[in-house]
């Protein structure tokens, strides 16, 4: 069995981390396209019987209409392509869903909020799919796989194994579990980050999200492609977006004024395909204004700006001066070790530091 796995495209999606860069996030949705129609070609080009897409599709809240319609329209083109979907978080199976109200092209399957086998020639294919923007339990655990001649695989959104609060609101999923179903491969979706291992033969799979959606998701983003049988499976990653999100770490430490900042920061050089997020490290000599600081820039390549500087002042140092300076140093302090100040209390007085030292200089 050949097959494609994608998960996580996010259509329409507003890309909100990147709406500080004009026309950014209308760019990116073209790209959602672009990639996605790079699936439809190479599934056409390869003759894959199987089209897995696990969850969050598109967002619910943003979707238009014409984009469900340029979707189902590349699914027309691959008719002897088996498309199986299982709803997520951001498109779950609501009653206005263009899931339950569009009349999707008939080669689709879109699964339900019960887990429903499908039972073909080659294999026997289980799904699940979230109708509500929560899920707490699939019922996973009351599958009984029967026939184990066959090829038995699982297209499911969740949090496999997830440890936090905010795992238990999205399908908490077992790995012991599934592997103790005898699944021969898992098609999963909901954790952005890619997770395969074709050396371990490993059948449990996140693809990761088909493109990226910012700075949190730096690496390829793309699609799995398998071959499948019944004591073997094959696994290939194929990049597919064609922006590569990056950090890039500037030390303040030795810079003096923020024009000094501005130009160390347009010296840099990246490459073409490269979005990148600026962050701030070291010890600051001024204050630091990151939203002055980007509008600045020259380097196009550039989209955000992080502050993680620390002052470079010894408060404790300077609070034994008897000048004023160090009478203002020690006010500061006191403040800085009050009990139970907050993060937002803790920068707001150290800004305060700033600019104090700066007038008193």
């Amino acid at each position: 069995m050949k097959f494609v796995h994608i998960a996580d495209m996010h259509f329409d999606s507003p890309f909100v981390n990147l709406a500080d860069k004009e026309s950014l996030g209308d760019l990116r949705r073209l790209e959602q396209r672009k990639a996605f129609k790079e699936v439809i070609e190479y599934i056409k080009e390869n003759h894959i019987e199987y089209l897995f897409i696990s969850g969050d599709l598109y967002e619910q809240k943003y979707i238009k209409k014409s984009t469900i319609e340029y979707i189902n329209n590349l699914f027309k083109e691959i008719p002897e392509t088996n498309i199986f979907i299982a709803s997520g978080n951001h498109d779950p199976y609501v009653k206005n869903s263009y899931y339950n109200k569009f009349n999707w092209n008939q080669n689709v399957k879109i699964f339900k909020s019960e887990i429903e086998k499908i039972e073909l020639e080659d294999a026997n294919i289980y799904g699940y799919g979230f109708d509500d923007f929560y899920c707490k339990n699939s019922g996973i655990e009351n599958i009984k796989i029967e026939d184990k001649d066959k090829l038995n695989i699982l297209v499911i959104h969740g949090s496999l194994d997830g440890g936090s609060v905010g795992d238990i609101e999205y399908n908490p999923i077992s790995k012991k579990v599934l592997q103790d179903k005898g699944f021969d491969y898992v098609a999963l979706g909901h954790i952005h980050k890619l997770d395969y291992n074709n050396e371990q033969n490993q059948r449990i799979v996140y693809p990761g999200s088909t493109i990226s959606l910012g700075f949190d998701e730096l690496g390829s983003h793309g699609m799995i492609v398998g071959n499948l049988e019944r004591d073997k499976i094959d696994l290939e990653f194929v990049p597919l977006d064609v922006t590569e999100f990056k950090l890039e770490e500037v030390d303040v430490t030795d810079v003096i004024s923020k024009e000094d900042l501005i130009e160390k920061i347009n010296e840099l050089k990246f490459e073409k395909n490269e979005l990148i997020e600026i962050v701030l490290i070291g010890k600051r000599n001024f204050e630091i204004n990151k939203y002055d600081i980007y509008k600045l820039i020259s380097n196009d390549k550039i989209i955000k700006v992080k502050d993680k500087t620390k002052l470079n002042y010894n408060l404790e140092k300077l609070a034994n001066e008897n000048t004023l300076k160090g009478l203002f140093a020690k006010e500061m302090l006191e403040r800085l070790n009050e009990e139970n100040l907050s993060e937002e209390d803790k920068k707001i007085i150290e800004k305060a530091v700033e600019i104090g030292f700066e007038a008193l200089d």
